[in-house]
């Protein structure tokens, strides 16, 4: 008995020591960052302000991990290519929901499997890239999406999100698994996620979704706090306040030092790109919980944000800008794309990004990066269009461009002809396109940094083709942007460099050199040291430790096959000379492309030539537009005189006896003084944004006009008031397109419709400038066309669509401008409805411009 005594006096004195020494251990590595009493996080080290911004990735879990097992990937492998171009694009934050039904038993145990191995092993990819890590444990989700859901063990699985938060035997399990994740040691950087100090912060859980009595609510945010600390985390603990917010004023009460937001101005699952100016859109990020006593002093994060179906690349900026000028200091958005998957962009289809697929969105990614650590938190740059210009930041939605020019850096998403601030003191170079320092026929993106007196290193990615709409049905089978691998024409004006430098590669297995003949080489995808021929020796070592020089990543393409992609002009003006372009992938240099126009008079051959990388057109001459249908088809002959057409990709000679191939596109060349369509309910209903804030009682309908075939978009209403409105927008910048020339000839605009119970109802042009210009409609039982002359629209606010998520966000816009109405600069029709607490209709069946 007293040898037991002993034994087990001896382990508790062990157990002394060793928590003892811990602490002592402890006790020397600080944490990384503390929030202060005004709800600032700042670094321990000098007490400065800290900011974060970066991605969250999703691969060790759910789809991304699947995805990759199907396609036989080593995700591993995988992992270090992603988190290297993190890096590559000067990203330092990183986050993401643990699929806790994944990692978990329905008691909240920790499962020892290979997506918790893949966690640890990414986290430790991260910290080698000096990426901060905050981990979000609990996710809710089922790991189904894109696909059903599996059959998982995890509470979540059992109990659900809504049950969650009010079960207690769920909330014990979360309890248990706080615990059993935080004490949890990482084999790769052999310590736990509590000691790791590269971790450092903890949002609990992901997107809750509250219910039952408010003080409960806190009740359950305490628990969990505390489950967390008592395993000796001291780190900051965020909790999501934005997701329930009518439960705020309890959230706020409960002890967590900060909170976290999320952000989709534009929505989210369109099923196609969104097009037009949503600079409105991200102009203010405004807080309703500023007047909850408790909700004071507590510190800002954001844990998922996107510019959602969006393509272009003025967003991220933007977003930067308006997040800071809110008070936030962690900015992640969500979700990077993997390399393996981005060719058919299958993880989340409303999401796309990814530095090799998606070059521009990449470099704007970056360029948001630089805004959120270098403008000051609070400062406000104004309204829009003024707050465009902001320190060392441009975005414009005309050029698709964002761009930074500081002293030391010069970045920028797409074509600028902005110079540097001081050439001669450029040490970073980053872009998509051309601009006074680097001309490139490429597509992808390349960086240039500065690594010695007349030496550079010089990274350039495969070009990237979008040869369908990333944002429409998604599938493993459907490729939507091509990689191509291609020797591209580029001319470079670095300082320090002569105009004969020497060009040689470093990244491995690339054995790729070339020689400048007064600044231009012809350069294939990898990474290179550009020097001058008097310098010997090359650098292997970056001066930034968390990149290597000789390292390169970037993906083969999924397919070489040809492919064009082309959208025709709906209508053309009759007798002016237009271009036909098109997306082409998979042309071998010695291919010929023509356009194979088949006009009233005769059929006609034009020769299509190469714009930039992936992208030829074709003049097509006046004389050729005549009014009527005017069709076409893009033909291909290969050397060996083998034949592909397209629309159709049709293989054989287009001109044989037996070939019955008719596939043609067409477009509609306008008569002269014509109407211009620029909405049909017919053509355009899908892409109608609506906004209808009360489904139970209002309800958006197409139904038969009294044309044949005819349809119109019905709006029916049981109590709008002047406060409660309801509406739609369309886009239809692209039906100018054709016939631009003649759009200042325009004088009225006229709209089919009708009300069988009266509306008040306004109908609003929308510019690319977002202005906004707006009539009334009143309209009769009997379908009529209204005529609003252009020249009487006026000044007006519109709605933010589609609507801002969080819905506390604004939902009104006006600019901070002033000008008179173009109809060239518009872009967006937008319809918007009041009542007057009783029955309402409105039916459009269709709008036009005339002369």
């Amino acid at each position: 008995m007293k040898l037991n005594i002993y034994i087990t006096m001896l382990f508790f004195c062990l157990g002394f020591l060793c928590n003892r020494l811990h602490a002592q251990k402890k006790s020397k590595t600080p944490n990384l960052v503390y929030i202060d009493k005004q709800g600032v996080v700042r670094w321990t080290k000098d007490k400065s302000e800290a900011s974060f911004f970066g991605v969250n990735y999703t691969v060790p879990f759910a789809y991304g991990y699947r995805s990759h097992k199907a396609l036989g990937k080593d995700i591993k492998k995988a992992i270090d290519e992603d988190v290297y171009h993190f890096a590559r694009l000067g990203l330092d934050a990183f986050r993401v929901h643990i699929w806790d039904v994944e990692i978990t038993d329905s008691l909240g145990n920790l499962l020892a499997n290979e997506h918790l191995d893949l966690f640890d092993y990414l986290l430790h990819q991260l910290e080698l890239r000096n990426i901060k890590i905050l981990i979000t444990p609990i996710a809710f989700w089922g790991n189904g999406y894109p696909e059903r859901d599996e059959k998982t063990l995890g509470f979540s699985s059992v109990y659900g999100k809504d049950q969650s938060v009010v079960k207690e035997v769920a909330i014990k399990a979360q309890e248990n698994y706080l615990q059993q994740l935080l004490n949890h040691v990482n084999p790769y950087t052999k310590t736990t996620y509590k000691e790791d100090q590269s971790i450092i912060a903890v949002e609990i859980n992901n997107e809750p979704h509250h219910s039952g009595p408010k003080e409960k609510t806190t009740e359950y945010v305490n628990r969990l706090a505390a489950a967390i600390r008592s395993t000796g985390w001291t780190k900051p603990v965020f909790y999501n306040i934005s997701e329930s917010p009518w439960y705020s004023d309890a959230i706020a009460k409960a002890n967590v030092e900060g909170h976290s937001f999320q952000w989709y101005p534009s929505g989210l699952v369109a099923g196609h790109e969104q097009k037009g100016n949503f600079l409105p859109n991200v102009d203010q990020y405004t807080i309703p919980f500023d007047s909850v006593p408790a909700y004071t002093n507590k510190a800002r994060m954001v844990y998922e944000f996107d510019a959602a179906d969006i393509l272009q690349s003025y967003m991220y900026p933007a977003m930067a800008r308006t997040y800071r000028t809110a008070g936030f200091q962690w900015c992640t958005q969500f979700a990077y794309d993997p390399m393996a998957t981005a060719y058919a962009n299958t993880e989340y289809q409303t999401h796309y990004l990814n530095l090799a697929y998606t070059p521009s969105k990449a470099i704007s990614l970056l360029i948001a990066s630089k805004v959120f650590h270098k403008i000051p938190r609070l400062k406000s740059y104004g309204a829009f269009p003024s707050d465009t210009l902001f320190g060392d930041f441009r975005v414009s939605y005309k050029n698709s461009l964002s761009e930074m020019n500081s002293e030391e850096e010069f970045y920028y998403s797409n074509s600028t002809g902005t110079k540097p601030k001081d050439i001669s003191k450029l040490k970073h170079i980053a872009g998509v396109g051309n601009s006074p320092v680097v001309q490139y026929e490429g597509t992808g993106a390349y960086f240039a940094d500065k690594i010695g007196n007349g030496v550079w290193r010089l990274e350039v990615m495969p070009d990237a083709i979008q040869i369908r709409d990333p944002f429409e049905r998604a599938s493993p089978k459907k490729e939507v942007t091509r990689i191509q691998w291609q020797v591209q024409p580029i001319e470079v004006f670095l300082p320090g460099l002569t105009e004969d430098f020497e060009v040689v590669a470093l990244d491995e297995g690339n054995t790729y050199s070339a020689v400048a003949h007064k600044s231009k080489f012809l350069i294939q995808p990898g990474s290179y040291e550009i020097k001058n021929k008097e310098i010997k020796g090359w650098y292997p070592v970056s001066n930034n430790v968390f990149l290597r020089n000789n390292e390169f990543v970037a993906p083969r393409p999924y397919s070489t096959e040809l492919f064009i992609s082309h959208t025709p002009n709906i209508e053309v003006s009759p007798g002016k000379p237009f271009i036909i372009s098109a997306k082409v992938a998979g042309l071998d240099t010695s291919d010929k492309i023509s356009l194979e126009l088949r006009t009233t008079q005769r059929w006609r051959n034009i020769p299509m030539q190469k714009k930039v990388a992936g992208e030829y057109a074709a003049d097509v001459p006046a004389d050729a537009a005549v009014p009527g249908v005017l069709t076409y088809r893009i033909i291909v002959q290969k050397a060996n005189n083998d034949y592909t057409v397209f629309p159709g990709n049709n293989k054989g000679n287009p001109y044989a006896w037996d070939n019955t191939n008719n596939d043609t596109w067409q477009t509609i060349v306008a008569a002269e003084k014509s109407a211009l369509e620029i909405f049909s309910t017919n053509t355009d209903r899908t892409n109608l944004i609506q906004y209808n804030p009360d489904w139970r009682n209002n309800t958006f309908r197409f139904v038969p006009s009294d044309k044949t075939s005819q349809l119109a978009v019905k709006i029916t209403a049981k109590n709008l008031t002047d406060k409660q409105m309801m509406g739609w927008q369309f886009y239809f910048g692209d039906k100018l397109k054709g016939r631009q020339g003649e759009l200042s000839s325009f004088t009225q605009l006229v709209i089919r419709v009708r009300t069988e119970n009266p509306i008040k109802a306004k109908l609003s042009l929308i510019t690319n400038d977002a202005l906004c210009f707006s009539a009334s409609i009143n309209a009769g039982s009997e379908w009529s066309e209204i005529k609003i002359p252009l020249g009487s629209l006026q000044p007006d606010s519109f709605l933010l669509l589609p609507r801002p998520y969080p819905g506390f966000l604004p939902l009104w816009f006006k600019a901070d401008a002033t000008a008179n109405f173009n109809i060239i600069d518009a872009e967006k029709l937008q319809i918007i409805c009041y009542g007057e607490n009783k029955p309402a209709d409105i039916e459009i069946a269709s709008a036009w411009l005339e002369k």
